[in-house]
Order: structure tokens, then sequence, then C-alpha cells
């Protein structure tokens, strides 16, 4: 095999790769000797039959797997002989081929780029403090009596807040239509679970009374065929029910495993201060990716941009189809929102290749037992089919390697935390959970889901890369806050 590079330019390396045709020749021998060791023909004892006889045969099957080798063995050798750190799998293409003659391939890869080293004692970030107010505790007293509500028939004109239960048929165009009838409903009012207009036509009804509703189904309803639609319920209200919510007391806590009242509002003050922990590393988290992002410059490999654009635009499109959005009724051209949406996924993919080797010059790895603890906590997902979701797990390391992503992710993180110069700032509870204005492409809710994933990408292609015999991944990184 005679490799010859001849293109360099940035991060993109092409090379020429030649097999003689005498190499092709000794390889369809040395198949066509193992095939004859077991070849059953009439008329020969294994191991006697003419490699003439084999390669009239199989010739052509052999050939075909000879140069399918040669195709995989080039992309290897490539990355090995010139060290190379591919970013993504290389991509082979035969550019000359006769039988008898030499075979030339050309392989086409990026490699990873060299990522500036971070001096992360510099980076400065501010972790936010704020403790719960009275008012917020009470409130979630208020919430944990709620769910332990009841409901008493009572008679009289149904309010908001009641409980009604309710037998009806829905109609479009005066024909039923399927999931649009129900028998012995019941519906809490005030809670938004039927279509608008619907609830109201049950408010101020006694049970025994019957009702009507005429609704027009919105645009962004799960069913397209009703978008738009007319449709008329009519039924009767069996009960009328109102809440009855248990006192803020002692017996409350019991019903939720605690002595008493005391107890139980220590831990919904400790339960409030774990989320604002959570919510305040969440936004240190954005402060620090926002950093990277802004001071580590450096190219990077566009098949792996477009591999996360897909992956993003893809996604959209389904969203839109789903809510029935256009381009138009979000007032952009797509133009306009490729372009965006081509910069986050640009952001994405640095900020994994930069997460990705921080972890790596730290020495920072996943556990064995931090993934076996992730595959537990995904079967409990699904009570039933525990082993059958950790059986998944172990025969498809893709799928293992998601998981490994958020422990990466959170270790590296944490792990700059610990270094990088963080001062306290203390804010109200409603400070903290204020909605930032983000300024990123792709508008709040974009850049919201940017941030959360925005190491997925890069790491990815070091996973791909360590299925394919490139380097090993020290991580990949995923959605994680």
């Amino acid at each position: 095999m005679d490799i010859t590079q001849v293109a360099a330019e940035g991060l993109r390396r092409e090379f020429r790769v030649t097999y003689g045709a005498d190499e092709i020749e000794a390889e369809i021998t040395r198949r066509l000797e193992e095939i004859r060791r077991t070849a059953r023909i009439p008329g020969f004892r294994p191991g006697r039959v003419p490699l003439r006889l084999l390669r009239a045969r199989y010739g052509q099957a052999v050939l075909g797997e000879v140069v399918q080798k040669a195709v995989e063995e080039s992309a290897r050798r490539v990355v090995e002989e010139h060290e190379l750190r591919p970013a993504l799998r290389p991509r082979v293409e035969i550019t000359a081929f006769e039988e008898g003659r030499d075979l030339e391939l050309r392989v086409d890869l990026e490699v990873l780029p060299e990522v500036p080293e971070v001096a992360l004692g510099e980076i400065e970030l501010v972790r936010h403090v704020a403790e719960p107010d009275e008012e917020r505790v009470q409130g979630s007293l208020r919430n944990l009596a709620a769910a332990r509500r009841t409901f008493e028939p009572v008679d009289r004109p149904a309010e908001t807040g009641d409980r009604v239960t309710i037998t009806f048929t829905g109609t479009v165009g005066g024909e039923p239509f399927e999931g649009g009838s129900g028998e012995k409903v019941q519906v809490v009012l005030g809670e938004g679970r039927l279509l608008p207009g619907f609830e109201e036509a049950l408010v101020g009804r006694r049970a025994g009374e019957a009702f009507r509703a005429e609704v027009v189904v919105p645009e962004d309803h799960p069913r397209e065929e009703l978008r738009g639609r007319t449709v008329v319920f009519e039924g009767t209200v069996e009960e009328v029910a109102a809440p009855r919510e248990p006192a803020i007391d002692d017996q409350l806590a019991k019903t939720y495993g605690y002595e008493n009242l005391v107890e139980l509002e220590k831990a919904v003050r400790e339960r409030l201060r774990e989320e604002f922990r959570r919510r305040a590393r969440e936004r240190m988290k954005r402060q620090l990716l926002d950093w990277l992002a802004e001071h580590v410059r450096f190219e990077v490999p566009q098949g792996m941009v477009d591999l996360e654009f897909r992956t993003i635009w893809e996604q959209l499109e389904r969203e839109m189809q789903q809510s029935g959005t256009d381009f138009e009724k979000l007032g952009r051209s797509r133009e306009e929102m490729e372009a965006e949406y081509r910069a986050i996924a640009e952001r994405r993919v640095r900020l994994g290749l930069i997460l990705a080797e921080i972890g790596r010059r730290h020495g920072v790895e996943v556990t064995g037992q931090e993934l076996q603890q992730a595959m537990m906590r995904e079967a409990q997902r699904y009570p039933g089919r525990e082993r059958e979701v950790l059986e998944f797990f172990r025969r498809n390391p893709p799928a293992l390697e998601q998981l490994r992503a958020p422990i990466f992710e959170d270790k590296v993180v944490d792990l700059i935390f610990e270094l990088a110069r963080v001062r306290e700032e203390t804010v109200t509870p409603e400070e903290l959970f204020r909605e930032e204005d983000e300024e990123e492409p792709g508008g709040a809710a974009a850049v919201a889901e940017e941030t959360a994933a925005a190491t997925g990408a890069g790491a990815e292609a070091e996973a791909r890369r360590e299925g394919e015999g490139g380097a090993a991944a020290p991580g990949r990184t995923g959605e994680g806050g």
C-alpha cells in the first residue's frame, strides 16, 4: 500500500492510497486458499479443489471482499501512519480500479483542531445565592395540602375549582369523531384540560343538567384533522363535587411521613434550598459556557458543524410540523433561521471540543460505578422492564455513551467551578429564577436548548471515532443543565 498526502487546507486532509495489482492478487489468492480448506465441490475432496475452479466460482465475490477490506484498511492506515485525530469518520472513494490493475482510493477527512489550553484560574464567575422566603415556604405547604385534597358532592351550581363528572358526545359537522365522547369523565374546572370554551359551558350547571358547548379547535391541536374546525359537545353533568383541602397541620405532615408540621416545614425549606442551588448552578454554567465561547477561539471542523446543524434543524422542522407553524408565521425567512441555527451548531461543536479537551488534560473520567448508577436510574423509569433496559444498554455502546455524556459534562463543569474565580452574590428568589434576556441567535427558546446541550456535538464525534478505530473519546457530554 502506498499513501500520499495530496492536500492539507485548514483542518481538511486528503490522501491518495494505492494498492498494487500484485497486492490485490495476493490477497485474493490467500482468501481462495482459505475457502479451499472447507469447500465441498462434487468430484473433489476438501482441500483438493483446484484454485482455477474456485476462482471461477467465487472469484467475483472474493474480489468484492478484498476491495471492501482495502477500503476499510486504507482509512485506518492513513490515520495511524500520519498520527491523525479525525473529527468524523474518514470518507473513502474508489477513484480507479479494474480487475488486474492497481486499486486507487481517495481518503478525505477533517482532523480535530488543537484546542488552546484554558487558564481556568482566569475565569470569573458569579454564584447567585438565595434563601427561601416565608411566602415561598408557605406556598409549597399549600401545594402539598392541595395534593391531598378530596372532593365531596354538593347540591349547587358548579364553580371554578369544583370537580364535575360528565358524560358527553362530540360531533364535527353533525358526525361523531374518534375520541370525542366520554362517559363519567371527571374534570376539575379551571385546570384547562378541556378545549377552550368547553369548561365555560360547565360552570353554573347542577348535577343532572344538560349542557351544550360549541368550540373552535385551536390551530396547534395535536390532531391535524380537527384544527380550526368547530366541535359541538353535548351531554349531562352527572355530579358536582367541591374540593376539601386538609388543614396545614401535624396530621398533614404525617400523611407525608413526617412526625409533625415543624419537620415537614424544615424538609420543604431544604428542598427549596436544593432547588435554588440547582438553579444557581445552571446560571453559573451558562456564564461559563459564554466565557469559553468568547475567549477560546479556534477553527472547528465543518463536517461536525454540518452534522450538528442537521440534528438541530430536523428537530426544529418536527416541532414546526407538530405545532402547525411555518417560517411566515414566525416572521422569519428560512435563510435567516438557517444562518442562526448554524451559528448555534458551531457554538455547540466549539464548546464540546473545549470541555472534552479540558477533561482530557485534567484526567476527568467516568467510572464504571457512575455509569452503572446511571443505567439503573434509567431502568427505573420503566417499571417491570428494568432487565430489558439494562440489556439494551449493554448491547448498544452508542446508547451507553448517551448516559456517559451528562456525567462527564457535570464532572468537567464542577472541576472548572473549583478552579475558577467564583464570587457569591446574594439575590432574591425572584431574581434567581428570572429568565435572562438572551442575545444569542435563534431567540431565547433556541438558546436555552442550545445551552443545555452545548457540549454534545464535539464529544459525539469523539465517541464515533472511538468506535471506528480513532483516538479514544474522553467522554460524550450531553444535555445536562
